[in-house]
This record gives C-alpha cells, structure tokens and sequence, in this order.
C-alpha cells in the first residue's frame, strides 16, 4: 500500500475585483470622556431686555418714592377714613376729599419715618428700604416731602378749619412720634392720639374751608384710640426680632418678651376686631356726631 501522501495546500483567496484587501480590522477603542459640554447661555436675549427693564422701572425716582411712602398702610387708612365718611352719610365729593387728604397725609408720615430709620436700616442691607439701600437720595425724599406737607395743608383746610386742624395735629404727632417716643414704652401714644383725632376730622369736616360740624361721640373717641393701638401693635410685630437686636424696647416688644409673639398677635387681631365692631355699633346708634 503506497504511503500517504500530504494534503495539498488550499489555493490562496482570489481578491474580489475592484476591492483592495484592507488590514485586518483592530480592537475599537475603549470609550472616553467626550467633549465638554457647552456652558448654558442662560437666558435668550429677549428675556434680559424685559428684566433689565423691570430693574430700570423699579429703580425709577417716582416708584422709589412710592415704594418710601409705605402704601400699603397709607391706602388702609386713607380707605378706612373714606369708608367711615361714606357711612356718616357724607356726600361723594367729601369722600374723595377725605381719601385724597388722608393718602397725602399718610405719605408724609411714610417718607419721614424712613428717614429718621435710614441709620439703623442700613445696618441690616438690603433692608427692602430704598433710602437704606442707597437708591433714593434722602435730599429728594425731604424735598418730596417738604412738597407733600405745602399740599397737605391746603387739602386739610378745605375740610374746615376745625376739621383740618385737627388732622394736621394728628400728622404733627405722628411726625414727633417717629423721633421721639417710637422706640420706648411709650411708643403707642401716638398712634392712640393720632386715631383719637379722626374722628373729630370726620364729625367737624365738610366741603369748602368755612365747613362747620360737631363734635364726635366720647364712645367713638375712645374706640378710635384703642383701634390705633391694635394698629401699632400689628404693625410692629414683623420688626420684633430686628428691633430687639437694636436695643428698642417700645411696648409691642416688651409685651412679645413676656407672653410671647404669637399670643400677641391673637390678642392684636382681636382688639383691633372688637375695636372696628365697637365704632360700627356705636355709629350705627348714635352717629359719628354729637
């Protein structure tokens, strides 16, 4: 039997025509880190313009002196006044006299009490204050106010001159109080007297500077000052912690230290409910007048 003969090579692979045989194809890279991410660009152009304008609006002389006036104290009373004279059976005109005059009033009260807190804000910025925080310049908030005080005095009078004088006394008073008496124990006394006066603004008032009326009701008197007070209170209990780091110790404060500040609140916001229910009953009795 003839030996084995070896196996015969395998004929080599013909290339595919038209194709060039490639390298053999490697091991695919181990993944990496990619390209860094594009930082975001934030907010599209539009958006900046319409917040640059706020931020231009809200820093305008106007608004800064609005915001300085603290509106939202001057509209409530300025609204409170109007309303009880509407109640009293004033005529239309006479409620916008009284909305107008009290609004003015309140503003000046406003702008000076910033002022004279201007030091002590600046302590704690931003304040939320703009003469605090260096927006408004407090040369224009006593010029503003100086102008406030030349139209106030005309507003007032028109009401009569008993009627306006007594409600340029209770702004006088609110004025000594912001320098005075706001940070002791006698801190409410001039809230007390401001209100006390009202309603003798509303009873002698009427239109035209030779308005004559009458005197208030006591009871109403009486129940106007405990309002002021329960307004004083409410008002000062946002500025407890603040107040206390400074060294005040008006009567809220002294009150909250002892009892606490939310038995205070409750007991605010029912002095005050029973007060505003108390003018309504005894006007509704007896009237505003004598």
């Amino acid at each position: 039997m003839a030996p084995d003969e070896p196996p015969a090579p395998e004929p080599a692979a013909t290339p595919t025509p038209g194709l060039e045989p490639g390298p053999e194809p490697g091991p695919e890279p181990a993944p990496g880190p990619g390209p860094a991410a594009a930082p975001d660009p934030g907010p599209g152009p539009a958006p900046r313009r319409r917040a640059e304008r706020r931020r231009t609006l809200a820093h305008m002389t106007p608004v800064l002196l609005l915001r300085a006036a603290h509106p939202r104290q001057a509209l409530l009373t300025a609204t409170g006044l109007a309303v009880a004279a509407a109640l009293s059976g004033r005529a239309g005109r006479e409620v916008g006299l009284v909305f107008a005059t009290v609004l003015v009033g309140q503003a000046v009260l406003g702008w000076h009490n910033d002022l004279v807190d201007r030091r002590r804000d600046e302590r704690r910025l931003p304040s939320g204050k703009p003469i605090a925080d260096g927006y408004l310049d407090p040369g224009t908030v006593w010029f503003t106010l100086i102008c406030g005080v030349l139209l106030l005095v005309p507003l007032a009078i028109s009401h009569g001159v008993t009627a306006g004088s007594v409600y340029l006394a209770t702004v006088a008073v609110g004025l000594v109080g912001n320098v005075v008496l706001r940070r002791s124990w006698f801190s409410w006394a001039p809230w007390a007297v401001a209100y006390a006066g009202y309603p003798a603004f509303l009873s002698y008032g009427g239109w035209g500077g030779a308005a004559v009326g009458a005197p208030p009701q006591v009871a109403m008197v009486v129940l106007a000052a405990a309002l002021g007070l329960g307004v004083h209170v409410l008002c000062a209990l946002p500025g407890l912690v603040a107040d206390h780091e400074d060294g005040l110790r008006h009567l809220p404060l002294r009150v909250a230290l002892r009892i606490g500040a939310t038995r205070l609140l409750v007991l605010a916001l029912a002095g005050t409910v029973l007060a505003v229910a108390g003018l309504l009953v005894v006007g509704n009795s007896v009237g505003l007048s004598r």
